[in-house]
């Protein structure tokens, strides 16, 4: 089915899900881990001892390896589940420059905070990749249930409509249904944007909010997440769809979602600090929404959601208040 070698880089829990999923289709898969304790605990084990200890590996599937640069020279199609906050760095640190005749396929939900970028922008800018060879996964999808191979929805967007569909067939299998879109920076901002919402909807548990109101909170988000589409990436889409909406509801609502377990410490009074070093996984909505704020400054789309998130985590305005202000701008 794939005539190229296909690796994943990154070794977190969205890394690991993909690794067991694609493990169902390709016969060979690389593997970029951070260290050499995961590699020699999967090699042995067949588990990742970090993330997602219960997902069963096949080691002899593997070339697992903690040389990034050896596996992006050596490999065709790189699918990419490094944190966004750690992306720009891992490739410097790495000596990475080059990325000539590759496919890349972003699985980060996020922006690269050094160039304040969406993933396929920050490939295409600093390293010449064309936007025609950039693909994006999107949800909704948590990768604990990816792991347990409950059935799930992903949805993975490239330009070309028939290149989407070709890579879909490499994740499809009987537990993960796939559909393709065009539409690269909508769906990749969508995904960023869902993470802030999530952190949004973890405050308001953590101060006691009902169900009740989290309704009003992501149906508000649903529309902000229109707006700003509307206005910074212009083009036919139903927002509605599952990869955008879906996206939303899932990170909002799942007790797997890191951005709202990292809400929810903040709503009960934690610092952003004491938060941090309770949670072990990287929440990509805290580094997003300052982002998002940066960028929105030239776009001016009313965000008031965003806003209310930003303004707690890097302000240090109190929850109780902020969230008070927002009700008063929601309908």
């Amino acid at each position: 089915m794939i005539d190229k070698k296909v690796a994943v880089i990154g070794s977190g829990s969205w890394g690991t899900a993909l690794v067991k999923l694609l493990g169902h289709n390709l016969d060979r898969l690389g593997w970029w881990v951070r260290n050499e304790d995961t590699k020699l605990s999967v090699l042995e084990k067949g588990r990742n001892p970090f993330y997602l200890q219960y997902a069963e590996l096949n080691a002899e599937k593997l070339d697992i390896s903690t040389d990034l640069k050896k596996v992006v020279e050596q490999y065709d199609i790189l699918i990419f589940a490094i944190p966004s906050a750690f992306l720009h760095d891992a490739l410097q640190k790495a000596g990475i420059t080059d990325f000539s005749n590759k496919i890349l396929i972003s699985a980060i939900k996020g922006i690269v905070p050094q160039h304040n970028q969406i993933v396929a922008n920050y490939f295409h800018t600093q390293y010449d990749v064309k936007f025609n060879d950039i693909g994006i996964i999107a949800g909704p999808c948590h990768a604990e249930e990816v792991a347990m191979q409950k059935l799930s929805f992903l949805t993975i967007a490239f330009l070309d409509e028939e290149r989407a569909k070709f890579m879909a067939e490499m994740f499809s299998t009987w537990f993960m249904k796939m559909k393709t879109s065009t539409d690269i920076a909508g769906t990749e901002y969508a995904a960023v944007l869902k993470n802030i919402f999530a952190i949004a909807n973890g405050i308001c548990i953590g101060l006691g909010y009902g169900d009740n109101f989290q309704a009003v909170l992501i149906v508000n988000a649903m529309r902000e997440i229109r707006r700003f589409l509307e206005v910074v990436f212009p083009q036919y889409r139903k927002v509605m769809d599952t990869e955008y909406v879906g996206d939303l509801l899932v990170t909002a609502y799942s007790n797997f979602s890191r951005n709202r377990t990292f809400g929810t410490y903040i709503g009960r009074g934690y610092s952003v600090k004491s938060t941090m070093s309770e949670m072990k996984m990287v929440a990509e909505g805290y580094y997003a929404v300052k982002c998002l704020v940066e960028i929105n400054k030239e776009h001016q789309v009313y965000m008031p959601i965003s806003e209310a998130v930003f303004n707690i985590l890097y302000e240090g305005y109190s929850p109780v208040v902020e969230m008070r202000l927002l009700s008063d701008k929601l309908n």
